[in-house]
């Protein structure tokens, strides 16, 4: 009974961190499309020059 419990038990082990590598992909690429887009709309700067779309 206990090896089947193990069997099951990483089962849905498995079975999660697939579901949790799936989500963090489109995770991922969602970020990426957002990070690829801020160099498309950044706003002009006083002198009329293109700055820095982020604030480091």
């Amino acid at each position: 009974m206990v090896p089947l419990l193990l069997v099951l038990l990483l089962a849905l082990l498995l079975f999660g961190a697939g579901f949790a590598l799936k989500a963090l992909w489109w995770i991922a690429v969602i970020v990426l499309v957002f990070w690829l887009l801020g160099f498309v709309v950044r706003t002009t700067g006083a002198g009329g020059s293109r700055g820095r779309w982020y604030r480091w």
